[in-house]
């Protein structure tokens, strides 16, 4: 395929993705969003953990200072 048909496939495809405008389902995307993991949720517990740890050594590390 030479540049030109090339050039004009790709300008092509670019336009039908600019132009192309889904059906989005707001409701359903601001739910997913919105809720975060709660405290019974296992990667929220992980998380806290974390950040337990994480203070417990910076608190470690200012008293040895």
């Amino acid at each position: 395929m030479g540049r030109g048909r090339q050039k004009a496939k790709h300008t092509k495809v670019a336009r039908e993705l600019k132009y192309f405008s889904p059906v989005t389902n707001y409701d359903a995307l601001e739910r997913e969003l919105g809720s975060g993991p709660g405290p019974g949720d296992p990667e929220y517990d992980k998380w806290a953990e974390y950040a337990e740890e994480a203070a417990a050594e910076t608190h470690d590390e200012s008293r040895s200072a």
